[in-house]
């Protein structure tokens, strides 16, 4: 009998920290004040947000400041700059701007390299192989996320392709947070999607290796590939996705448009 009650008291001592966290975060969210020129920054470099209605881009922006007063983003071998942080921010919002209360657990830093790197984790222009843009930790680079600027800078300059390697790993960590990254993104997808989305999901990679299909080769790869892969094409092109695939149009809507 005690057993139990114990374990009552530490339910409901859960419950009501969640409850006071979730609260908490609301109250920022409500009071943050922010600056002037974020709006400038955002409308000329992220065209998510500046399809956004006046009130979604002040939500927007509250949740890019809660993002980054949580989380630590250091630059490797060179200075940090304001629109390096923010284009980060806003690439973390994107997948999860429809859920109130989806928070990077599993993410405590992100470092920034200043170009692609390889699978050392090695960014010299002298060393061959250095074609990775973006990778999420682990082992000892557990919760952490490795980016390179350039990649990131191309993601949102280039407003035509499919492409954005920094939303990319940031789905990598929405699929990621049921405690496995295997495609299938069950932190966000109800339970009735998952079978569906699975069958969805292989026809769509079978004829993307049988080269019939405009989503990039790399979502053939794998279906931890194709989820981030057609996310990318998802947010960086809806419309084009709506016209070509659209049962995965609905099916990503039903993941990420809550």
């Amino acid at each position: 009998m005690l057993y139990i009650i114990s374990i009552v008291i530490l339910l409901i001592i859960l419950f009501y920290s969640l409850k006071k966290k979730n609260t908490f975060k609301t109250k920022i969210l409500q009071n943050v004040i922010i600056p002037n020129h974020w709006h400038q920054l955002l409308s000329k470099n992220v065209l998510f947000y500046k399809k956004l209605s006046v009130k979604e881009q002040k939500l927007f922006c509250k949740k890019m400041f809660y993002f980054l007063q949580e989380k630590n983003i250091v630059a490797v071998h060179f200075e940090l700059k304001e629109l390096d942080t923010l284009l980060i921010a806003a690439s973390a919002v994107i997948p999860i701007f429809r859920f109130d209360n989806f928070n990077y657990f599993n993410l405590q830093t992100v470092l920034i390299y200043p170009d692609y790197f390889d699978e050392d984790l090695q960014f010299d222009k002298s060393l061959k192989h250095r074609n990775i843009g973006g990778l999420v930790g682990t082992g000892r680079f557990e919760n952490q996320m490795i980016l390179s600027k350039k990649a990131l800078y191309h993601g949102f300059s280039n407003k035509t392709d499919k492409n954005n390697t920094a939303i990319h790993e940031f789905i990598h960590l929405i699929d990621k947070a049921d405690g496995v990254i295997d495609g299938i993104p069950t932190a966000i997808l109800e339970k009735q999607y998952i079978i569906p989305w699975l069958q969805l999901m292989r026809n769509k990679m079978e004829a993307i290796n049988n080269d019939d299909s405009d989503i990039r080769n790399y979502g053939g790869t794998s279906e931890i590939e194709f989820l981030a892969v057609a996310g990318e094409y998802f947010f960086e092109r809806p419309k084009l996705l709506k016209r070509k695939h659209p049962e995965l149009f609905k099916m990503l809507e039903a993941c990420f448009m809550k």
